[in-house]
């Protein structure tokens, strides 16, 4: 596997017809191809095929199932998906090779659920400067049209990393030399007031369950008048942009 990324580390695939459409059209975005059902019809699909031959797109064809399949099987497909470069997604393990010793900041989704939340978050981050957000395959929602529609469209141009499970991920980091905080209203320690580490993870609790992974010391963010938290999405602006004006 060595220098040979999987091309779920490569792409952002989109479904649908307007988001399809909407990818090709944008001269920011490089769509490496486009898969169409070989039972699709209609206007929208030959201005699609238009687009993609102005931008000399590959186009290939496959059967419904297959469109389905690659979509993510019950999505809405509209017999049409994309695969859009994500030039900065990575696999984790490649990730913390290259960022070697230097000062790091990255978050880990644990459990994040809420498309919304996610778009948001990769949206601040990037904005933010932070070097990475952690997307567990397993409990985060796919990088699919809500989490994209979230993100305003940044999620193609976001450090999007790469892993297996969440537990997985904090393993891996503890490893390398990161040191894992945990956002908890619980914590007797102010993120404000606390001296941070230079190679950094921050989990981000999902919205029901919290944090399941373990951390290695945990920070508040201090909140008056009786407000016991905020959204997660919110939170993860007030650390990004914390942590990077340091």
């Amino acid at each position: 596997m060595e220098g040979k990324k999987s091309p779920r580390d490569k792409w952002i695939t989109v479904y649908g017809r307007k988001p399809v459409l909407e990818a090709l059209q944008d001269p920011k975005l490089s769509v490496a191809k486009v898969v169409v059902a070989d039972n699709a019809t209609g206007g929208s699909l030959h201005e699609i095929l238009r687009a993609a031959e102005q931008d000399g797109t590959p186009v290939e064809r496959a059967t419904a199932s297959r469109v389905k399949w690659l979509a993510g099987n019950g999505k809405h497909d509209q017999g049409v998906v994309a695969d859009v470069n994500a030039p900065r997604m990575t696999p984790l393990e490649e990730f913390i090779r290259e960022r070697g010793k230097r000062p790091t900041n990255v978050f880990l989704l644990d459990g994040v659920t809420n498309p919304g939340n996610v778009g948001m978050i990769l949206r601040t981050a990037t904005g933010a400067g932070f070097d990475g957000v952690i997307l567990p395959r397993a409990g985060t929602p796919h990088v699919g049209p809500l989490v994209i529609k979230a993100s305003a469209g940044i999620a193609f141009q976001a450090p999007i990393v790469n892993t297996s499970t969440a537990k997985a991920a904090v393993d891996l980091l503890r490893t390398a030399g990161y040191h894992v905080y945990g956002l908890s209203a619980r914590s007797q320690d102010s993120l404000f007031k606390t001296e941070l580490a230079p190679r950094a993870v921050y989990v981000l609790g999902g919205e029901t369950n919290g944090i399941t992974v373990k951390t290695d010391s945990d920070l508040q963010i201090p909140l008056q008048a009786g407000v016991e938290s905020l959204n997660v999405a919110v939170a993860a602006a007030i650390v990004a942009f914390e942590v990077t004006n340091r």
